[in-house]
Order: C-alpha cells, then sequence, then structure tokens
C-alpha cells in the first residue's frame, strides 16, 4: 500500500466531466506506488500557483549522450528539503518502438513489470516522435531500468538536438493503401543515423518520418524534416461494378455531394450509367474518393515514393509544411534503398553544417533558399516540384529553349 493521498480538490475537478480524465488513471497507479502520491501532490499545487515546478539537469545511461528526459521538483520545505519527496527525480526514457509499432502482450506486460519495479508505472504509448515514454524514474534506477529494457531488445531513443526515433505506419502489414515497405524504409534511416541519435551534436533536433500512402498516417508532411511518403504514377484503379454498387447503395446526390464535387482539382465526374471517368493527370492523391469508395478505388501498379523537406511546428517562423524535393522514386531493389539511405545522409550532413543553433531544417531552407540547399544536397530542380506556374506577365524568357532542351536531355 502506498504512502496517504495528498489532498487534490483541483485535480478531483477533472475528474467530473463525461469524458475520461488522466486523472482517473494517476490516482490507480498511486494506490501502490509512492512515486505518484507525490507527482500528483506536486500537480495539485501547480494548479493551484498556475506555475510549473520542473527543472532539467543531466540524466544518462553509459554510452549515450541522450535518450532520458530529466525532470528534478523546485518545490522545497524551508530546510531544503523535497516537499514531495517520491517524485523529487521524475526522469523520462524514451526507447525506440519497432516499425509500425507492432507489439505482443508478452512484450507489453513485461515493459509494465521492468516498469512498476523501476520506476511509476506510468507508461505512455507514444510519445509525439513515436517513442515508448518511461515516465517517473529516480536517478539510480535509470541504469537498471534500462538495462532489462536493452535486454528485451529495444534500444533508447532520440533526445535533445540530435536524430530523433523514427515512425512509419502500420503499412502493409494491415492496410490495403500502402504503396512502400513502411518498415524496412524507416529502420533504414534509423540504422544510418543512429550515431547522431544517441549521440546529439546537431544544430537542433531532425526527424523522420516514413506513411505507406498519400494519407500520411505519420502526419510527415507537417512535422518531419524528411518525410517519406508511398504514392504511385500510373492511372488510380476502378472497379466500375464497385462503383455502381456504391452508387446504388448512397444514391447519386450522395455521391456527387460527398465525393466528386469534393475532389480539390475536379479530376472526377460520374457518368450517366453510374460508372466513374477520372482525369488521372489532374488527381493530387488527395486519397478522399479512394477513403470512401475502398472496393472500388485503389493506388495504381507503379508505386513509389515522394520525398519532402521541412515540415515542422512552431517555434521560430511558425509551422511549416514539407517541400517536396523528389517528386518521385521508386523504392523496389536494394540500390532504390541505398540511394535513398546516401539521400537522407546528404541531407543530414548539410544540415549539421549549415543550420543555425535552434533552427530547423525548415527554416535552414527559407533562409538560404531552396535552390541553394537543393544544389547543396545534389538535387536537380524537377518541374514537378512546382505547386504553380508563375503568374507575373512581366518575365523574361531568354534561353527557355536552351534550358528545356538540358532538361530533356538529362531526363533522356
Amino acid at each position: 500500500m502506498a504512502k496517504q493521498m495528498h489532498d487534490t480538490p483541483m485535480l478531483d475537478q477533472l475528474e467530473s466531466g463525461p469524458w475520461p480524465s488522466f486523472v482517473t488513471g494517476l490516482k490507480r497507479l498511486a494506490k501502490e506506488n509512492d512515486i505518484m502520491v507525490d507527482l500528483l501532490g506536486q500537480l495539485e499545487e501547480s494548479y493551484e500557483t498556475k506555475k510549473g515546478y520542473w527543472k532539467g539537469g543531466t540524466v544518462g545511461v553509459i554510452g549515450y549522450g541522450g535518450g532520458v528526459i530529466p525532470r528534478f521538483t523546485e518545490l522545497k520545505n524551508e530546510d531544503g528539503t523535497p516537499k514531495f519527496p517520491a517524485a523529487a527525480e521524475f526522469h523520462t526514457l524514451r526507447i525506440m518502438p519497432p516499425p509500425g509499432m507492432h507489439y505482443d502482450t508478452k512484450t507489453i506486460r513485461k515493459f509494465c513489470d521492468i516498469w512498476e519495479k523501476y520506476g511509476s508505472g506510468l507508461i505512455a504509448f507514444h510519445g509525439q516522435s513515436g517513442d515508448i515514454m518511461f515516465q517517473g524514474c529516480s536517478t539510480d534506477n535509470v541504469q537498471p531500468a534500462f538495462d532489462e529494457l536493452n535486454e528485451m531488445g529495444f534500444d533508447m531513443g532520440g533526445a535533445g538536438p540530435a536524430v530523433r526515433t523514427g515512425m512509419s505506419c502500420v503499412g502493409a502489414a494491415r492496410c490495403e493503401q500502402s504503396c512502400v515497405d513502411e518498415g524496412r524504409t524507416m529502420r533504414m534511416l534509423v540504422n544510418n543515423a543512429l550515431d547522431d541519435m544517441h549521440r546529439p551534436a546537431l544544430p537542433y533536433k531532425m526527424k523522420y518520418k516514413v506513411s505507406g500512402c498519400p494519407n500520411d498516417c505519420m502526419n510527415a508532411i507537417q512535422r518531419a524534416d524528411v518525410a517519406i511518403i508511398g504514392t504511385w504514377r500510373d492511372d488510380m484503379k476502378v472497379d466500375q461494378e464497385e462503383v455502381k454498387k456504391y452508387v446504388a447503395d448512397m444514391g447519386r446526390k450522395k455521391m456527387i455531394d460527398n465525393v466528386i464535387t469534393r475532389c480539390p482539382t475536379q479530376a472526377l465526374s460520374l457518368n450517366d450509367d453510374d460508372t466513374l471517368a477520372v482525369d488521372n493527370k489532374s488527381c493530387v492523391r488527395c486519397m478522399h474518393c479512394i477513403n470512401v469508395m475502398t472496393k472500388a478505388l485503389s493506388p495504381g501498379d507503379d508505386k513509389g515514393i515522394t520525398v519532402l523537406c521541412g515540415g515542422k511546428r512552431t517555434l521560430k517562423i511558425g509551422d511549416l509544411m514539407g517541400t517536396v524535393i523528389v517528386p518521385f522514386h521508386k523504392l523496389d531493389t536494394d540500390e532504390d534503398y541505398e540511394w535513398l539511405e546516401e539521400l537522407a545522409t546528404e541531407i543530414l550532413d548539410f544540415f549539421a553544417e549549415n543550420a543555425l543553433e535552434h533552427e530547423r531544417t525548415g527554416e535552414m531552407i527559407e533562409r538560404i533558399g531552396l535552390v541553394n540547399f537543393l544544389e547543396g544536397i545534389g538535387l536537380e530542380v524537377d518541374p514537378n516540384m512546382i505547386e504553380r506556374p508563375r503568374m507575373n506577365p512581366y518575365i523574361r524568357t531568354d534561353g527557355w529553349d536552351e534550358e528545356a532542351a538540358k532538361w530533356a536531355e538529362r531526363q533522356a
């Protein structure tokens, strides 16, 4: 039985609504764990004073420079002792998940046993970088906890100015829209940059994410410095008999209102015989029609990847979406994967040498210009990267024919 609970009237209020509350979970753990009892006490005081009382520090495991998030309490008694001693140290271990985040129940139960033994029992599947977050541990228990997790075959994830833990969607293991081997791609990217993950030495963080189709369930385009998106370049596959069944079931009006008119490029139209006409050259792979009519529509057969750079959240210059740097590339052979590994290495090296402190890849590209970035990593400018042509009529087109001939020659 754990120590007596602190009074937490403000936290109790968070359990009064109709939705599940994280407070209920913390209280359940607190029945058998002193760390969680004192964590709730400190959290209650933070709610009362509207201040946070955690400070950082330096905590790690042998051979690694990152992966542990240190947290020490600043709430002290008059004699300098921690006000909530059981939670005076509340460190987090970031542990890398398997690609696609597949687990069996035996593995998860063992995770729970280890963290009940060494920590608070609080585990998050998964943090925003994809890590398994083992939250709430004293300094003395960090190393033995990691040792047991490592014996299971799991490694420390990334933290600080380093390559962060990669994420890939469940992909081909369970999703019929998959256009690429997500697990192999993610594991290859992470293994290639493992030293930069475990020993932070970059200007700021760098993230790889892999989504197997343009649905981008990993939010790679919005969140990753290097986003790998599975796609296709031939025609979308259409089963016209299944289309007719959807029309019969939904009705023509609902089909037009919810599928046809919602195509962002008006690439779809419904024929008089209830078959679907697709202008594939106008399709931008938004996936809406495929998601609605999964039995009738599916990705094409000529599959590969699109590579984007520069996605990030707020900080210096606001949110950025990834910019296309490789419109399409096959990812079938070992040579294809070697090409992607080399490209990822070039991007990482260029970022390490040219980014400013606390600057993400997207911010670096904004500062130096996309053309300089592409030149630095050895990529040619591709017309397919352009979202729309220039509409300013006052431009010179001297040398247009020569440049077009150079492009055709490169493509040949």
